[in-house]
């Protein structure tokens, strides 16, 4: 135990004013998240998902 070698990152952490929105399907729905870690709710369309994430962003103070 000790050394960890090959292990890529998990994760890329964005600044902390930066907001990076994503949405990832989940079965039938699809789900908006934000690299500071707001999840939207569950949309069948993902055109919806996706205007979550742009209100998210928008709403969010610089």
């Amino acid at each position: 135990m000790g050394n960890v070698v090959g292990v890529a990152e998990q994760d890329e952490i964005a600044p902390p004013q930066e907001h990076r929105t994503t949405t990832v399907d989940q079965g039938r729905f699809c789900v908006a998240r934000c690299t500071c870690g707001w999840r939207g709710p569950a949309r069948r369309a993902r055109s919806q998902a996706r205007s979550d994430a742009e209100q998210h962003v928008g709403a969010v103070p610089l």
